[in-house]
């Protein structure tokens, strides 16, 4: 390659990342009806259980009875410490189930991407479908809702679909060939069940605010759900669950970090980690 042509490549990747920068903070005031995160269940004891198999690698008197006498304080004196080394093997001990209802089809697939992880999803041989309030069956995005003209005709090709997904079905074809149809928008529920190290990696990357809109809102309020227990919330101080600029100190995305993302991100997490929900 000449290095006029080199020089052009250049050029035209300056004005890409420009042009990239720009565009999360397009969907930061976005919030999305319809969308519920629910913390459902969770390891009974889990900072003293990640706290007990920590002290195996180096505590003499450590033996599976110990369980039983791990304290708060014990946990407040080793956990951050072991965590502080880095050390996040032992968060694998720790397990948490979460409900997600509302998002769309294009947002979960990008959740079961995370394949360390266990998820159970609603069939789509079962979902509600109502041609009347096409939002109650679809996600459709903020940005499209602020143009008007643009709003109806997804609304009326997404009626549509409805519509042609029911005559397809009441002609006699299975439900399962009918749903080809449906846009990606459908909405759907899942439950989800990580290990706390994967909910950490999660969360660094479905955080961050160059994630798309709707897995980063999903990752938000799984954070939120955390903070809500008194138990829990000290681990995303002490593990730094969060957006990968909270346990780094700097953004990883360099220069396709927007202007002025990451004092926003960590008033943002210290926000959370600071008041009960």
């Amino acid at each position: 390659m000449d290095k006029r042509k080199l020089k052009q490549g250049y050029a035209l990747l300056k004005f890409s990342t420009r042009l990239i920068r720009r565009v999360p903070f397009l969907f930061r005031v976005c919030v999305m009806d319809g969308l519920k995160v629910k913390l459902v269940n969770y390891t009974p004891k889990p900072l003293e259980t990640v706290t007990w198999a920590a002290l195996i690698s180096y505590w003499e008197e450590w033996e599976s009875e110990a369980f039983e006498r791990v304290t708060r304080t014990d946990v407040e004196n080793h956990l951050p410490r072991v965590l502080g080394y880095g050390h996040e093997s032992i968060l694998e001990h720790a397990v948490f189930t979460f409900a997600i209802e509302g998002i769309s089809r294009v947002a979960s697939h990008q959740l079961i991407r995370h394949r360390i992880a266990s998820y159970t999803q609603q069939s789509q041989r079962y979902i509600k479908l109502n041609p009347e309030d096409v939002e109650e069956t679809f996600v459709i995005p903020e940005g499209v809702k602020e143009n008007p003209e643009l709003y109806e005709k997804w609304k009326k090709l997404m009626r549509e679909a409805i519509e042609l997904y029911e005559e397809t079905y009441a002609r006699g074809i299975h439900q399962e060939d009918a749903r080809f149809i449906l846009p990606q928008a459908v909405r759907t529920k899942i439950v989800v069940t990580m290990n706390l190290r994967e909910l950490k990696h999660f969360l660094g990357l479905r955080a961050c605010e160059r994630a798309q809109w709707e897995i980063r809102e999903v990752a938000w309020k799984m954070l939120e759900e955390i903070a809500k227990r008194d138990d829990l919330r000290p681990i995303i101080k002490w593990a730094k669950l969060g957006p990968r600029c909270i346990s780094l100190g700097y953004c990883p995305e360099r220069e396709l970090m927007p202007p002025g993302c990451l004092k926003m991100t960590k008033e943002k997490w210290k926000s959370i980690i600071s008041r009960k929900m």
